[in-house]
């Protein structure tokens, strides 16, 4: 199995364009041979404080957003050459639409289950 991590900042305003984006691309990659799951989760809850944590306190809403949201894709694929070819892919048909909605580049974080 091989995994992508990936963290966006959208623009405040791209809320709703880039959830509908999410949902169009989601669907895509989940039909394409060789991809196990993808989801997106949206940033919208925080942790008090670390003693918060530890204490067992549950996660508050958060009350608005500063200049971004966040978002975060969670992608699992067969191996590496899947992931490549099936991203060429997203690429190829999405790429324009997501730069418009975003604050900056992605940051991507790829690899491998620890077992």
């Amino acid at each position: 199995m091989f995994n992508e991590i990936c963290i966006y900042e959208v623009k405040l305003n791209k809320e709703q364009e880039v959830e509908e984006l999410m949902r169009e691309v989601a669907d895509f990659y989940k039909s394409q041979k060789g991809v196990i799951d993808v989801y997106y989760v949206k940033r919208n809850h925080r942790q008090k404080d670390f003693n918060a944590v530890k204490e067992g306190v549950a996660p508050i809403p958060l009350t608005r957003y500063v200049g971004k949201i966040t978002y975060v894709l969670v992608w699992q694929v067969e191996n590496k050459e899947v992931h490549a070819e099936v991203s060429k892919l997203g690429i190829e048909k999405f790429y324009k639409r997501w730069t418009r909605c975003l604050t900056t580049m992605p940051k991507i974080i790829l690899g491998e289950p620890v077992e």
